[in-house]
């Protein structure tokens, strides 16, 4: 039987399809994400493109408002680009940030906590205090520091190429304990089973015990943990690029548009602002709904028929 007929008789998806609020968390965050990534080939301008953008088109209102123009559907921002546009940009943009500062975080907390759970005595107290240590720093004072390295290395211009991976990492570097901590103790408990005692009998290896039969077995809360994760990653990209450490208004996402806006909200024009923060809002209200289903589905003590 294919993996696709499997996947069509599994419990998984006919618990999915009787859930209505996990059927339009998925088809709300579908959408984000299918618009964001085909912004490309489906956005009317391409706010990167100066020769599109004119300034004196900037803080057009949107067009059901006097005054608009019908060319641009959700109004101008302060810089004359369409609204529309720079919000399906910065939807991929912040898609792409939260999605890679998970990978990011995921591989440095899955390697430190099955080390750490694995192999237990020095080596476990040395990992957790790193993480208790890290966990001290919040993800904004990582980004102050980290960034104003970047700045006075690379220079202000030069930021705003690397502005993706640099949020990447700071978000993925303040981050991980969570994965550590989580696999860490999937690993206490799986350790003392029979089937990894079995392996060490026959030989086996540390390090294929540790990645081959103990890890399979400990992604069911890194894979419920990963989809908090990625709602906290988009925020935190927001909330940087809204205080300024974040994404440069020339590189538009949806926490730098929101703030961009932010300054001509009380003037009057509270589109700049508002429909990027509505699309954040449901984005990360997506995903969030989608990671609270998924904990109860794998969590049998939770989920109920």
């Amino acid at each position: 039987m294919s993996i696709w007929k499997r996947f069509k008789k599994s419990y998984f998806l006919y618990s999915f399809l009787r859930d209505p609020l996990a059927m339009g968390s998925f088809v709300l965050l579908a959408f984000f994400v299918i618009a964001g990534f085909s912004a490309p080939l489906t956005a009317p301008v391409n706010p990167y493109d100066a020769s599109q953008i004119d300034v004196m088109d900037s803080e057009l209102p949107p067009v059901w408002m006097g005054g608009a123009d019908s060319h641009f559907i959700l109004g101008t921002d302060a810089q004359g680009r369409d609204l529309l546009s720079t919000i399906l940009y910065g939807t991929r943009v912040s898609v792409i940030i939260g999605l890679g500062a998970v990978a990011l975080q995921a591989m440095i907390g899955i390697l430190v906590g099955l080390v750490s759970g694995y192999r237990g005595g020095k080596i476990d107290s040395l990992l957790m205090r790193i993480a208790d240590v890290q966990l001290s720093f919040s993800t904004y004072m990582v980004a102050i520091f980290l960034g104003a390295i970047c700045q006075a290395a690379f220079g202000l211009a030069k930021y705003e190429q690397i502005a993706v991976p640099f949020l990447i990492i700071v978000i993925g570097l303040a981050e991980w304990p969570q994965y550590a901590r989580t696999v860490r103790a999937s690993v206490l408990a799986e350790k003392k089973k029979e089937y990894v005692e079995a392996a060490r009998v026959i030989g086996l290896p540390a390090s294929r015990i540790m990645w081959r039969h103990i890890l399979p077995n400990t992604l069911t809360p890194v894979l419920v943990i990963s989809t908090v994760q990625v709602a906290n990653a988009i925020m935190s990209e927001a909330a940087l690029s809204f205080i300024g450490l974040g994404m440069p208004p020339t590189k538009p996402s949806l926490g730098s548009l929101i703030k961009s806006g932010f300054e001509y909200f009380f003037s009057g024009s509270w589109w700049i602002t508002v429909f990027p923060g509505v699309v954040l809002v449901g984005l990360i209200l997506s995903i969030n709904l989608l990671g609270d289903w998924m904990r109860d589905f794998l969590n049998p003590k939770l989920y109920k028929n």
